[in-house]
């Protein structure tokens, strides 16, 4: 926060500091109470700022600046702690919210110091609250996983505060860090993966990001701000952008994705490794900067004007991120060095509070400790631990010192890297200097202690193993005799360690030091037995202060003179003592130090904290540490420390002070006077709440070398010092001894560091540790001896085998009968055996080994094979044989299933939606059902459940015969009404069905109108796609889906005419094979003919057709195993030549094997052929040279085989030919066949390119398209929903109507039954009718019911009459002599009731009357509100209709600019222009033959039909005539008929009678059903009467013996008042005596006295009781 140009005021554990820029000076204002800070926010004015506390109840301090001054304090806004706050515009008003549990908002009038209003802003944490800079009405909080927006709204009961939650809908839900409001009221807020939410209404309006759907932040947005017109974004990622506010404010949804891209116009990249939280703006001479706030750790000053002349973002101060791991103090001067997380070492001069200098390192610091005196007497030496387990030792020093680098310097202090090496595999937690400076340790929480030699480098010693990780390393005091080590771990152990020797450790194979001499102790606790003796001591000392009470007490009596019996009272029983509790994980050690050799103090975390205690190392070593039980021998409890422990404890010698460092941040000082801690000496203490109370755990306490300064350190992340002596205690004699300012002295450098090379980090996180670097050596050594040994058994393996070698050389040298054979070289074949064994063994084990290998490279080759092979269609190409003519299979690729979607879903929704809509349409044309009929169905549906109930069975009861008679004439009657009223229906649903039949006066025969679209859809006229009045018909109009599924048919149909001609081709290939193997065996026959004919008689022998290698691609991708190897063979020269070689070798490889000649094998014809007649030759040649001349018949058998020889020889020759010339014209004839289907398939891929032109267009336009059909689709659902509603509120109308005129009809029905219960000339008429009309409020409950029956009325709950009140006002009748409640003299009583009975039943009907009506009037209301709801919603769909249509007009015209190819003949053109072909072809139109004769056949066709409907017209005409003068003569006569019948009804009964009424009238069914009950209410009532009497009759005799025993007790009572009376009259006669005989009587009369009372008083119950039951007894008699 920023008071003005030179000063910054922010938040510091329990402080506020305000810092001068320019000079650094600091002023500190402390939180009120003590529990912490939780924000802060300055007055618009800058006059005041405001500082929101933390704790219970905190408050909210207004102080004034820049005095500093509390000037306004605001109670009670929140329960634990506020989190943010802010000023309104005009300063009036600050708004606070708070954090958990209650999280209130509080709206306050600060100056007056009052609450305007306060809400529960959210269930979850809130982050940030702010006022609207233009209306200061609204507010807007956001937070974890929500937003919302707040206005203060003047209501009828006051000023409330009223919010409304932001809903973000289909968007991710985020958590808000960043937000404003715009002055429109939009809101504008971050999100967590860096885009904007434009928020409008309380729902999500826009979602922004940057250009290619990019975020505008890689990160959460922290800060909004909107300045100067423009909107700042500030982003963890580092980034500062301005975006353009009008952009923002008006930007609307382009899409259903919400998504609106924006381009930020200016943009700050701070730096790397910056993640920014907040900034604010300030002005500089004039000059506008912005200071931005660094979660990194740094302050930043930024120039946003994005001009020529702005500077670059400026570094003002940089800090620690995070908490503070480790704190160092220099043992000469004002030094302090500090490490945590963030990576960073960083030197300070706690006497300037000023940062010297800071390194930074690959991983974080976890531990720290200045090297002592002893060890760098220059005191610029630290040591520093880290969380990879590397330790560095670094040297601070004054580079100005050094040897020509005095200028050079431009800082005074810098850090050299001494040197680093890693002990550990965990992050250090502790390291500590022997107090002698020759041993360093370093502590792990991998649970090690590592000891280093100290020298000019440190050297290892080695390393033990302790049972925990290691919390605190401290070495004994030089108070001690020896040098030991303590060592705190986390889990609870001690262990002590003595000083190890440097160079007395065994470090040749490990540093491991395992004979150093060790004790441990582990902690057991303690505090539940000490919590035992307390409540022991509590629960004595109560018992001790009772009996001191009681014995005062009656000493006190004693002296007042009264004698008391000292009787010992019962103890009350004792709660139970709690258990004992040990937890099972041990509580953690936090800190500890020595008291003295072998003992110390342990600080405890978790239940055991509370307290501090003394331990003592025991002399009884067992082997197992963890089964140890060691328990401290003294105690100290410290007070408030239970659930706040000790976690660092530091003294200060020259001031006799104990500093400990608690949980919450707060610091404590214990003054000590003894020499010792005691329970007396930590009774009292100083304590001032430093750090935050809630993550300010203080990490480090030190002290300065003077013992001056105290210096803390927190998790916060801030350094506090203070002064431990101030001026006015500093003893006067020694001014000299301790100077008023602190000078800092930087150490010297070492002598010849400029010289030295720079040593080298350890910056790889895994590099091995000392332990593993020695462990990797040793294994190496072993490793090189076992192949030395191995090296030297091959020697002499070697060896052996050339002395075998030579004896068999000397043993070929020696004849052969004194040679020896090879199997007696054999000393053992069993060897030789085992060997073969063995191996065979290892093959299967390497088989075994491949196995999972070798499947899973078969199944990838089968993958392969599927993927490439399988899918793969080789191009095969059929020669001719005696021509150069070929012919080709076409080359096939899969089909796309990008064009060729479901089968099922190939409709288009536009369509289901057009046939949702029509089927709605037809369904309202259709509902054209009179009304009365639903009404005269219900009654007919009424009057059936009568009659359903009455012939329902009911529980048979006792009735009388004449009962039963009843009944039967009642269902006589019923089912004379309901063949009646079934009559009655009949007829009308016959009348139903006629008019129902009737056709509209605008019908349409189907028939016609089927014909009539039929000729309108082939009238011919074609109107050009170009044309403006050209409508596309439903299944005309084209979508993406049509032209997906046109062009899936069209490639399906092309891959279907390509494979049929494929499957020919690869038929005729085929048919060339076989007729090579034909010729091949017509040779091998002609072959062996020619072999009995002379050479001069030879034919020449055609040749034999062979298979060109493009016949036979599949046999490329054949392989067997020798062309495997030779392919192996052939990569593996590849590789060790190394050269490029011409063509591919595994190619070569392939054609070397499966292109050359086949060999011939025992099947091949020809090559039998061959070996035939070479058999056939020798056999000729051997027959010749035996054979003599031949005799004149053998001659002429000779000449007949060769004539016949000669003729075959022909023949099979013709039939090569033949075979050839066939083959040769097939392949002729395909080829002419394939050229026309060449020209069909190019046609067919113009058509494609085409259909994807226009898929192309259909893409970009589908987005809207489906837009208009999703509205509907909106609107048609909510028409449907509409009508259903408006379908069920006629229902329920028809309903209420019925039921109003039911209750109309039981109106009349009483009316009628009341004249006829008064008769004739009744002298009360009057009187019954007023009474009857009169109007009475029902006070009491009572149901009317809705039953037309009306069974009975319903009695009341509490068996009392209703009270009624009579409106006089509504009394109707003049005659006041008769009263209205009562029956008056010489009236029946019998019709007064029923007057009375008819009067409330009238009431029930009109009320019941008057609630239907009002529901009707309701539904009427509702369903006039749903029609009018439905006329707009079909406005809405007629005018997305007419869109739609402008639409599809719209995208015909975009596909009509595409050009279409379209191959013609010459004789297909015939727009000729002087018998010339027309240059310019745009004005032609392309029509096909076959419509072109449909329209001249049509103009033929028209010309009949035209005649025909004129001859089918003029009969109709006269028809139509005919019907019309019918129609009159029939309306006369219904008219006639109506007149007759009225006029007789008029005769008969004097008035116009609905006949229909009169018999459904004519039997009241409920009456003669209700005499029936009434008849079997009186016959139970009759049975119910005779119990009773029968139960009273026991009653009486239960009373009269009651009665008696009464009577019994009142004797016995008077006997009992007698004596009384008696013992009364003796006690007033005896004196008064006070001894104790006395007292004894008088003690035992009191309580014989009592128990007679008592028993009297239970008596009088009794008797009471009892004349209760004799009166109830007799009233029910009555």
């Amino acid at each position: 926060m920023v008071m003005d140009s030179h000063t910054v005021v922010y938040i510091a554990g329990n402080q506020v500091v305000l810092q001068n820029l320019r000079t650094k000076h600091q002023r500190y204002v402390r939180s009120s109470r003590g529990a912490g800070i939780g924000f802060i926010t300055a007055h618009p004015s800058k006059e005041y700022f405001a500082v929101g506390e933390k704790g219970g109840k905190p408050n909210i301090v207004i102080y004034t600046y820049p005095s500093v001054r509390p000037y306004r304090i605001l109670k009670g806004g929140t329960e634990t702690a506020y989190v943010f706050g802010d000023f309104n515009r005009a300063g009036t008003l600050l708004a606070s919210v708070g954090s958990s549990p209650d999280y209130m908002l509080t709206i306050w009038d600060w100056k007056q110091e009052e609450t305007l209003l306060r809400s529960k802003a959210f269930a979850q944490d809130v982050y940030k609250v702010m006022f609207s800079a233009e209306n200061e009405e609204h507010l807007t909080t956001g937070g974890s996983g929500h937003i919302r927006f707040w206005k203060m709204a003047l209501t009828l009961t006051g000023l409330k505060l009223q919010g409304a939650l932001g809903r973000f809908g289909k968007t991710a839900v985020s958590d808000i860090m960043g937000f404003v409001e715009l002055p429109d009221g939009k809101v504008i807020s971050g999100t967590e993966w860096g885009n904007f939410l434009l928020w409008e209404g309380g729902l999500i309006k826009v979602e922004f990001c940057q250009v290619g759907h990019k975020p505008c932040h890689e990160g959460p947005i922290t800060q909004l701000v909107l300045d100067e017109g423009d909107l700042y974004s500030v982003g963890k990622d580092g980034v500062i952008r301005v975006w353009n506010f009008e952009v923002i404010d008006t930007a609307d949804p382009v899409d259903d994705t919400g998504l609106v891209e924006v381009e930020p116009m200016s943009e700050l990249w701070v730096g790397k490794n910056v993640s920014l939280n907040f900034m604010t703006k300030i002005h500089d001479h004039g000059q506008p900067f912005w200071y931005a706030q660094d979660t990194s750790g740094a302050i930043w000053k930024l120039d946003l004007t994005f001009s020529n002349m702005t500077h670059d973002p400026e570094c003002v101060c940089t800090f620690h991120s995070g908490r503070i791991e480790a704190i160092g103090v220099s043992p000469f001067t004002c030094l302090m060095a500090t490490t945590a997380l963030d990576r960073s070492v960083r030197i300070y001069d706690f006497g300037s509070n000023s940062q010297l200098s800071v390194t930074k390192f690959k991983q974080g610091g976890t531990a720290l400790t200045w090297a002592p005196a002893v060890v760098n007497p220059e005191g610029g030496l630290i040591a520093v631990g880290f969380e990879d387990g590397v330790v560095r030792i670094i040297e601070v020093y004054d580079p100005r010192l050094l040897p020509g680098h005095a200028r050079q310097a431009s800082q005074s202090v810098e850090i050299n890297l001494k040197q680093v090496f890693k002990p550990h595999a965990a992050a250090v937690t502790a390291l500590a200097y022997e107090r002698k400076g020759r041993v360093f340790a370093t502590g792990s929480k991998d649970k090690t202690v590592f000891f280093f030699a100290i020298e000019d480098e440190y050297k290892p010693i080695g390393f033990i193993c302790v049972p925990g990780p290691v919390q605190a390393l401290q070495w004994s005091p030089p108070t001690h005799d020896k040098s030991t080590l303590l060592i705190l771990c986390e889990n609870g152990f001690a262990v002590q360690v003595p000083a190890p020797l440097p160079g007395k450790q065994d470090t040749v194979t490990t540093y491991h030091i395992k004979n150093l001499p060790t004790q441990y102790f582990h902690f057991y606790s303690i505090k539940s037995r000490i919590k035992l003796a307390e409540e022991i001591a509590r629960r004595e000392k109560e018992k001790q202060e009772k009996e001191k009470a009681r014995l005062e007490w009656i000493k006190q009596q004693k002296e007042m003179g009264l004698e008391i019996e000292e009787t010992k009272e019962e103890e009350p029983e004792e709660e139970p003592l709690p258990p004992l509790y040990i937890p099972e994980e041990p509580s953690p050690i936090l800190c500890g130090f020595y008291s003295a050799p072998g003992k110390f103090w342990l600080s405890l975390g978790g239940y055991d904290s509370g307290f501090l205690y003394h331990c003592e190392f025991s002399h009884d070593d067992e082997e197992d540490p963890e089964k140890r039980k060691d328990e401290p021998f003294e105690v100290i409890p410290m007070e408030d420390t239970n659930d706040n422990p000790i976690h660092q404890i530091s003294f200060c010698t020259s001031s006799r002070l104990m500093f400990c460092g608690m949980q919450d941040g707060s610091l404590r000082a214990y003054p000590l006077n003894a020499k010792d801690l005691s329970v007396g000496a930590l009774k009292d203490y100083w304590y001032l709440n430093v750090h935050d109370n809630d993550y300010g755990q203080i990490r480090g306490i030190c002290c300065s070398r003077d013992d001056r300064c105290l210096v803390t350190c927190g998790g916060d992340g801030n350094i506090f010092t203070f002064d431990i002596c101030s001026e006015e205690e500093l003893p006067q004699a020694l001014p000299e001894e301790l100077p008023k300012e602190l000078k800092v002295m930087i150490p010297p450098p070492r002598s010849g560091l400029e010289k030295e090379k720079a040593t080298e980090d350890i910056k790889d996180p895994d590099a091995y540790t000392i332990e593993e670097y020695k462990q990797k050596k040793e294994f190496e050594r072993k490793m090189e001896e076992a192949e030395e040994k191995k090296n030297k058994k091959r020697e002499e393996l070697s060896a052996l085998r050339h002395d075998f070698v030579f004896l068999l050389q000397k043993n070929q040298e020696l004849p052969k009968h004194m040679q020896l054979h090879r199997e007696e070289f054999e000393m053992d074949r069993r060897i030789f055996e085992e060997l073969d064994r063995q191996k065979l063994q290892r093959i299967q084990l390497v088989q075994k080994e491949l196995a999972w290998e070798h499947e899973k490279q078969l199944i990838g080759l089968q993958k392969l094979q599927t993927q490439f092979r399988d899918s793969l269609e080789f191009t095969l190409i059929v020669h001719a044989i005696q021509s150069n003519h070929q012919i080709s299979t076409y080359s096939l690729l899969t089909m796309s299933e990008k064009y060729a979607p479901d089968k099922k879903h190939g409709d288009s929704k536009w369509a289901v939606l057009k046939e949702k809509w029509t089927a709605l349409k037809q369904a309202e044309r259709a509902e054209e059902i009179p009304r009365e009929t639903s009404s005269v169905y219900r009654e007919s549906v009424v009057f059936e459940n009568e009659a359903e109930k009455l012939e329902t069975p009911e529980d048979r009861k006792p009735t009388t015969r004449y009962i039963e008679s009843k009944r039967e004439k009642i269902r006589r009657i019923v089912e004379k009404y309901d063949a009646l009223k079934a009559k009655i229906m009949k007829r009308r649903a016959e009348w139903h069905e006629l008019y129902k039949s009737k056709p509209r006066d605008n019908y349409e025969n189907s028939e016609d109108a089927e014909e009539i679209k039929e000729e309108r859809a082939n009238i011919g006229c074609y109107r050009l796609k170009t044309a403006t009045n050209y409508t596309l018909t439903e299944h005309e109009r084209m979508n993406t889906e049509k032209k997906m599924m046109q062009l899936a048919s069209l490639e399906e149909l092309i891959r279907k005419m390509k494979m049929n001609m494929n499957k020919e081709i690869v038929s005729l290939r085929d048919l060339k094979v076989s007729i090579i193997e034909e010729i091949k065996g017509l040779v091998k026959e002609l072959k062996s003919i020619q072999a009995s004919l002379d050479l001069s008689e030879h034919l020449p022998l055609p040749p034999i057709p062979q298979l060109h290698p493009d016949e036979v691609p599949e046999k490329v991708i054949e392989y067997n195993s020798d062309v495997l190897l030779k392919f192996k063979e052939e990569q593996e020269a590849k590789a060790k030549l190394k050269e490029p070689l011409e063509g591919c070798p595994s190619s070569r490889a392939f054609r070397h094997v499966f292109l050359r000649s086949p060999p011939v094998e025992e099947g091949d014809p020809v090559a039998q052929a061959g070996d035939a007649s070479a058999v056939v030759t020798e056999e000729q040649k051997a027959f010749d040279m035996e054979k003599a001349e031949p005799t004149e018949m053998e001659l002429e058998i000779l000449k007949r085989e060769k004539i016949k020889n000669l003729y075959l020889q022909e023949t099979l020759i013709k039939k090569i030919n033949t075979l050839v010339i066939n083959f040769d014209a097939e392949l002729r004839l395909l080829r002419h066949k394939k050229l026309k289907m060449d020209m069909q398939m190019k046609s067919a891929d113009l058509r494609c390119i085409t259909c994807c032109d226009e898929l192309i267009i259909l893409k970009k336009l589908e987005v809207h398209e489906n837009l208009l059909e999703e509205q509907i689709c909106t609107l048609i659902n909510e028409q449907e929903d509409i009508q259903s509603k408006l379908k069920s509120y006629i229902a329920q109308m028809e309903d209420r109507k019925c039921e109003i005129v039911m209750l109309q009809e039981r109106e009349k029905a009483l009316y009628a039954s009341f004249e006829a219960s008064l008769g004739e000339n009744n002298e009360f008429a009057d009187f019954l009718t007023d009474i009857l009309k009169k109007e009475v409020e029902f006070v009491g409950k009572k149901k009317v019911g809705r039953e037309a029956d009306e069974e009975k009325e319903n009695k009341e709950e509490d068996g009392e009459k209703p009270d009624l009140k009579t409106d006089e006002e509504n009394c109707g009748s003049e005659d006041v002599a008769f009263d209205g409640s009562v029956c008056p003299e010489g009236c029946s009583e019998d019709l007064f009731q029923n007057t009375i009975q008819l009067q409330q039943q009238r009431i029930g009907i009109e009320k019941a009357l008057k609630e239907e009506k009002k529901v009707a009037a309701d539904l009427k209301k509702e369903y006039n509100a749903l029609a009018k709801k439905e006329k707009e919603i079909e406005t809405s769909l007629d005018t997305t209709n007419r869109k739609l249509e402008a639409f599809q007009w719209e995208k015909l015209q975009r596909l009509n600019e595409l050009y279409v190819v379209v191959p013609l003949r010459l004789h297909q053109v015939q727009c000729l222009v002087d018998g010339e072909m027309p240059r310019d072809f745009s004005q032609t139109l392309v029509f096909t033959n076959q419509s072109l004769q449909y329209l001249q056949k049509r103009i033929v066709d028209l010309r009949n039909e035209k005649i025909m409907q004129r001859e089918i017209h003029k009969k109709a005409r006269e028809q139509h005539k005919q019907l019309l003068q019918d129609k009159k003569e029939m309306e006369a006569e219904i008219q006639r008929l109506e007149e007759r019948c009225n006029h007789l009804m008029m005769e008969k009964f004097g008035r116009l009678v609905d006949f229909e009424a009169v018999q459904a009238h004519s039997v009241n069914i409920p009456m003669e059903k209700m005499k029936v009950r009434i008849m079997e209410k009186e016959y139970e009532h009759f049975v119910e009467l005779r119990e009773w009497e029968k139960r009273i009759v026991v009653l009486q005799h239960q009373l009269t013996k009651l009665t008696r025993e009464n009577t019994s007790k009142l004797h016995q009572l008077n006997k009992f008042c007698h004596e009384k009376h008696q013992l009364e009259t003796e006690l007033e006669s005896l004196t008064t005596d006070l001894g104790r005989d006395f007292q004894d009587s008088q003690t035992t009369a009191i309580k014989e006295r009592a128990r007679l009372e008592s028993r009297l008083i239970h008596m009088t119950r009794d008797v009471v009781f009892l004349r209760e039951e004799i009166k109830r007894v007799r009233i029910e008699r009555k």
